[in-house]
């Protein structure tokens, strides 16, 4: 390892590592919204059941969660369906566009299962470039 006397060739490592890490960031932009009210007894009850198991799962791995106050919907930078108006409503985003949402809170086994049916729908744009990057493998 060359020894580093002005600092350049640090700065210049950080910099590189830092876009790889953007990078890959970019790649997993999913993200979980959860809009909530105060004292919406259906969002305390995700929190109880769901809340704490969520980020070890692989929904939330896939799609981590942000919790937001449903006032600020509006001003979420998303580009919604359509309006978010009750609390919970719980929108899957990727790449700043809405997936899907699930609006109310219908308990821990349909909110997993409906929230599995969502995340399946971001594995379908790859999906459908993998035929296409065959093709191109097989041609050459």
């Amino acid at each position: 390892m060359p020894k580093v006397r002005n600092g350049r060739w640090f700065a210049a490592v950080l910099m590189l590592l830092s876009v790889s890490l953007w990078a890959t960031r970019s790649v997993e932009a999913a993200e979980l919204l959860m809009f909530e009210s105060p004292g919406c007894p259906w969002c305390a009850q995700w929190r109880a059941e769901v809340g704490p198991g969520y980020p070890k799962s692989d929904e939330g791995k896939r799609a981590p969660l942000r919790i937001l106050p449903l006032a600020q919907a509006s001003s979420a930078g998303v580009q919604f369906a359509g309006p978010v108006v009750m609390s919970p409503t719980f929108v899957l985003v990727d790449d700043g566009r809405e997936v899907g949402r699930i609006v109310g809170y219908p308990g821990a086994d349909f909110f997993w299962g409906l929230l599995s049916q969502m995340i399946a729908k971001l594995g379908r744009a790859s999906e459908t470039e993998m035929p296409l990057m065959r093709l191109s493998r097989n041609q050459s």
